[in-house]
């Protein structure tokens, strides 16, 4: 569900993946690199098309590049499953996030930051404020705040687990049932492409 043309046209021309368009530079081995040869690197190198898909992951950008099927002008043996494909759509853009490998989510960056912002204030209430008649105490909420983290971050991580499989599975089912749509003559895939994001500023 993600367009190679759009993909190497963002890679090209969007601020954001800077980084990824130099590790296609590099692979070809010059600064000026055009589109065919942006799509060329992407098809031979699997790991740079990952990079681009954990970037828009991270910044809460989509990696489905289809839209949703316009129904009016449907008849009836085609509707119910046009409506099918717009709501699994729908969900798999509610649950991509968690095709990010947990490692790498912003859950976990928020874990650690409440935990050192724990450290910080067990240090200022021991030492600032001279409560080291108290240290112990301070020491054990503080250690329980790490076996809480720990069992929140387990419990997330599940999550992600579950909700991954998920996606995984729903996004297979949608295709099907788009390839099926089309082989009927329903609709046109190329149709349902969207070649540009909302979220990116245009040059």
């Amino acid at each position: 569900m993600t367009n190679l043309d759009r993909v190497a046209l963002e890679i090209k021309d969007v601020g954001l993946y800077n980084l990824i368009l130099q590790d296609v530079q590099r692979v070809a081995g010059k600064n000026r690199v055009n589109i065919d040869e942006i799509k060329d690197i992407l098809r031979k190198h699997p790991e740079i098309y990952k990079e681009y898909k954990q970037t828009n992951t991270e910044y809460n950008l989509s990696n489905i590049h289809l839209g949703n099927i316009k129904l009016d002008s449907l008849d009836d043996k085609c509707k119910n499953r046009a409506q099918k494909v717009n709501d699994n759509l729908n969900t798999l853009r509610e649950i991509e996030k968690y095709t990010l490998d947990f490692e790498h989510s912003s859950v976990l960056v928020i874990i650690f930051s409440i935990e050192f912002f724990v450290l910080f204030s067990v240090q200022y209430f021991i030492v600032l404020l001279s409560l080291k008649a108290w240290q112990w105490y301070i020491y054990g909420f503080f250690a329980l705040s790490i076996l809480v983290a720990w069992w929140y971050a387990k419990k997330e991580k599940q999550k992600y687990k579950v909700m991954s499989e998920k996606f995984y599975k729903l996004y297979d089912e949608t295709l099907l049932i788009i390839d099926e749509l089309e082989k009927e003559g329903c609709i046109k895939k190329d149709d349902l492409w969207v070649m540009e994001s909302d979220e990116h500023v245009k040059r």
